[in-house]
């Protein structure tokens, strides 16, 4: 995709991953507009990043995401290129999760991480056909590939959503509208917690990696040991799954 000139919405972009490729396209020339659910951190990303555009949106609301289109484009028309990057992370074990009163913490987990960009996607997707230049770019994770036992619902999530994009990506192979997937290893951010991906991949060195991608036209963008994962065999994904499993599985005992 071309990295500059664009109008680009990206979700989740108060923080981590999504403020990182907000501050980079926005250093490229871009109109970036990123939403969350915070104002208070909403504020400290424009802060961050002069010139950025924030909207609070609680993207687990589905009238909130048809709210958020109808916005953007009445305000932002030449709105081009969607990055789907919310998501939420959580670590449990399934015999000791309460799911008959805290369903409602699951529940937004699947919500944020598959309904959310589906259905962002079909809303932009018809939109953007008739740009000359968009894209949409949906970020999972090398968990898409090889599961994180103890993060049950993200990975499956993330799994869900690589899925998807490939079938978007047939679906809008005859439009102007690149679908490009970003699969991140475990980088250096919040997700999930703090401190739970300090041994992660460093932000700024992975940003740049994934924007080195973008420039080579790539439709699927790994970084680190997230490369290997998108293409392993099965019976290696049953030994990473396994490894990671047993690694850390104490972390919820």
């Amino acid at each position: 995709m071309k990295l500059t000139g664009n109008t680009i919405l990206i979700t989740g972009g108060g923080s981590g991953i999504g403020l990182a490729f907000a501050e980079k396209f926005v250093q490229n020339g871009n109109t970036v507009i990123v939403i969350g659910r915070r104002e208070s951190v909403l504020e400290q990303a424009r802060k961050q990043v002069p010139g950025l555009i924030t909207q609070v949106c609680d993207l687990a609301q589905e009238s909130d995401r048809v709210a958020l289109f109808d916005w953007v484009t009445t305000n932002y028309p030449d709105v081009n290129v969607l990055i789907n990057n919310a998501g939420i992370q959580l670590r449990y074990n399934v015999l000791k999760a309460d799911a008959r009163d805290n369903w409602y913490d699951y529940s937004k987990e699947i919500t944020t991480n598959i309904e959310a960009p589906v259905h962002l996607s079909m809303l932009f997707a018809p939109y953007f056909a008739k740009k000359e230049t968009a894209a949409i770019i949906n970020v999972t994770s090398g968990l898409a590939f090889t599961p994180f036992a103890i993060a049950p619902v993200y990975s499956a999530t993330k799994a869900a959503l690589h899925s998807y994009t490939m079938s978007l990506r047939h679906q809008l192979s005859a439009t102007s509208v690149e679908v490009i997937e970003i699969a991140p290893p475990a980088v250096n951010t919040d997700l999930g917690g703090s401190g739970l991906h300090t041994h992660g991949e460093p932000l700024d060195a992975f940003t740049e990696g994934i924007f080195q991608g973008l420039a080579e036209g790539k439709q699927e963008i790994g970084y680190g040991s997230s490369i290997a994962r998108l293409r392993m065999s099965r019976d290696d994904i049953d030994k990473y799954t396994e490894q990671l499993y047993q690694a850390n599985k104490d972390s919820i005992e």
